[in-house]
């Protein structure tokens, strides 16, 4: 009798490779979209939260500032005449000058002893600002401060001493001053619209990015759509959560969480 050998074919079944170097995850910005919508409450409390915090940081922590102004007008006329073109294009060339011996250490230091102040001349010159509005020859002087009243006498002082200091050192005429300085009512800084609003920006945006930060690192199948969608596959059924302790059992349907990597 024939002997016959019977080769048996292993069994053919599909396999599925899944090369997980190869695997990228998409970011669903309709996904994200829906978490953050569904996390709206938390984040209107963090917007409320940051608008209080900043505004009581302004409010208790943040010193009021004034700003005072006074301004002169550069003037060089010869012979006491009339102001002809060369004088005006000499006072117009004499104006970089003035910024520059305004804030002098001499004129200062008399401003600082007029007015009896307690500080020295560079942190007083750190208060003062000097503009001159283009293609004129108005100068404005223009100092900050914490105290109204000490803003606005230092502003007019150094007006009244560069009227004097100024002629003897460039041999030029007197300027003309324009307007005194008054006491400011309102302070210019801390803004407290500014101020919360940004607050209340930086509470959401914080927020919104911890929320962020924790949907793209959960890595839980916590719903059956979360099966079908990274596997592919349709769960046959769920498991109703337990209640171990015995107290209330939660009537919701929760689904074994299983990692997805």
């Amino acid at each position: 009798m024939e002997q016959q050998t019977i080769n048996k074919m292993p069994d053919q079944q599909p396999q599925i490779a899944i090369n997980q170097n190869d695997h990228e995850e998409e970011i669903d910005l309709l996904e994200l979209a829906y978490m953050l919508w569904s996390h709206i409450l938390q984040i209107l409390a963090c917007l409320l939260a940051g608008a209080i915090l900043a505004w009581g940081v302004t409010y208790f922590f943040m010193t009021p500032m004034f700003k005072a102004s006074a301004s002169m007008y550069v003037v060089s006329a010869s012979n006491n005449s009339l102001v002809n073109l060369t004088d005006l294009q000499i006072g117009t060339q004499l104006t970089a000058d003035y910024q520059e011996l305004l804030l002098s250490r001499p004129l200062l230091e008399s401003v600082i002893d007029n007015l009896d102040l307690d500080m020295t001349t560079k942190e007083l010159k750190g208060k003062i600002s000097i503009t001159n509005t283009s293609g004129t020859r108005l100068m404005t002087v223009t100092v900050t401060d914490a105290d109204p009243l000490q803003a606005a006498d230092i502003a007019n002082e150094l007006i009244d001493q560069a009227c004097i200091y100024l002629p003897q050192v460039m041999e030029t005429e007197t300027p003309n001053k324009v307007e005194d300085a008054i006491v400011p009512t309102r302070p210019f800084s801390p803004s407290y619209s500014k101020n919360t609003l940004l607050g209340a920006l930086l509470g959401a945006v914080l927020c919104c990015g911890v929320l962020v930060v924790k949907f793209l690192l959960n890595d839980t199948f916590e719903t059956p759509e979360d099966v079908t969608k990274y596997l592919g596959v349709q769960p046959l059924a769920t498991i109703p959560e337990a209640n171990l302790d015995g107290k209330h059992p939660n009537k919701k349907n929760a689904f074994a969480r299983f990692k997805k990597g």
